[in-house]
C-alpha cells in the first residue's frame, strides 16, 4: 500500500533535483546502465518501502524487488533492488534512502514498545512531525501499533484545557457529550489518581493518565474496578519501551505514546554501481 500520493511523491524529487542532477549530468554518466540496492544496516522493522520503489519508478528506473512495510529486517537485509540509467537511479537514491529511513526509525520504535508489553494494544499520538500524518501513521501500523487519534474530527477527548471552560460537574457536561455524539466513547486526560477516580465515577468511557508511573494506574485501576461497566484506563506521555511492561503489569490494556515519532532514523545502506 502505497499512502503518499504521485503529486506528493513529485514534490518530493522536485525539492531534491528541481532542475536536474549536476554533477551525474556534468561527469556524462547518467546513460550509463546501472543497478542499486537498499539494505539494513542494523536490524529494524521497514516502512516506506513501497514509496520508495515509486519513487525510483518516476525517476525513470525499474524495481526488480522490494519488501513490504511491516518486513522485520536483519542486519544486511537487502529490501530494495532496481535498475536502469544511471541518471535516473541517482535521482531517486537520495530522496528515497531518506524517506524509508525515517518511516523504518518510527516502525522499529512502535514495534519495540509492542513487543515489550504482549497482548496490550500500543496507540500512538498524532504528535508527528506536521506535514508527515500519512508517512507516520502508515510507520505506526508497519510497526504492529495503531493510531489513538489521526485528528480532532473524529474523537472525543476531553483534556484540562476544555475542562477550565466548563463550569458545571463533571456529570453534566459527560451526559451533554453523550446525547451530541451517542456513538463515540467519552475518552478524558486526568492527572492525578482522585481525579482520574472522580471522572471514571461521572461516566468517562476511558480514563487517560497525563505522565502518571504505573502504580497509579494500577491505584485507579483497582478503584474503579466495581464500576458498571469499569471505565479503560490508558497511560499517556511519557509510554515507552523502557515501561510498558510496567504498564501492562499494572492491568492496562492501552498504551498511549508519541515515542516512536522522536528518534534517530534507522540506518539504510545504498549500493549504486554499474550494471
Amino acid at each position: 500500500m502505497i499512502v503518499l500520493s504521485d503529486s506528493a511523491l513529485d514534490a518530493l524529487l522536485a525539492q531534491d533535483v528541481p532542475y536536474g542532477d549536476l554533477t551525474t549530468d556534468s561527469l556524462g554518466i547518467a546513460d550509463q546502465p546501472a543497478r542499486m540496492s537498499f539494505a539494513a544496516r542494523a536490524a529494524m522493522v521497514l516502512a516506506g518501502s513501497e514509496e520508495a520503489a515509486r519513487l525510483v519508478e518516476k525517476a525513470g528506473g525499474r524495481v526488480t524487488r522490494v519488501s513490504p512495510s511491516g518486513t522485520r529486517l536483519e542486519a544486511g537485509a537487502v529490501f530494495l533492488e532496481a535498475d536502469g540509467p544511471a541518471g535516473a537511479l541517482h535521482r531517486a537514491w537520495k530522496v528515497a534512502q531518506t524517506l524509508t529511513e525515517y518511516a523504518s526509525g518510527i516502525a522499529s520504535r512502535a514495534r519495540r514498545i509492542v513487543d515489550a508489553a504482549p497482548g496490550v494494544t500500543v496507540a500512538c499520538t498524532r504528535k508527528n512531525f506536521p506535514g508527515a500524518k500519512d508517512l507516520s501513521v502508515k510507520a505506526v501500523i508497519a510497526g504492529g501499533a495503531v493510531m489513538h487519534r489521526l485528528g480532532l474530527s473524529e474523537t472525543l477527548l476531553v483534556f484540562p484545557e476544555h475542562r477550565a471552560f466548563l463550569p458545571g460537574p463533571p456529570e453534566d457536561w459527560i451526559a451533554a457529550l453523550r446525547r451530541k455524539a451517542p456513538e463515540k466513547k467519552i475518552v478524558v486526560e486526568a492527572g492525578s489518581v482522585e481525579e482520574a477516580v472522580a471522572l471514571a465515577k461521572a461516566g468517562a468511557d476511558v480514563i487517560q493518565l497525563e505522565k502518571l508511573p504505573p502504580e497509579a494506574a494500577a491505584a485507579v485501576i483497582a478503584a474503579t474496578r466495581a464500576l458498571t461497566p469499569p471505565p479503560m484506563v490508558a497511560p499517556a506521555g511519557g509510554v515507552t519501551e523502557a515501561n510498558a511492561a510496567a504498564y501492562a503489569a499494572a492491568g492496562c490494556r492501552l498504551l498511549v505514546t508519541s515515542a516512536p515519532f522522536f528518534g534517530p532514523p534507522a540506518d539504510v545502506k545504498v549500493t549504486l554501481r554499474p550494471a
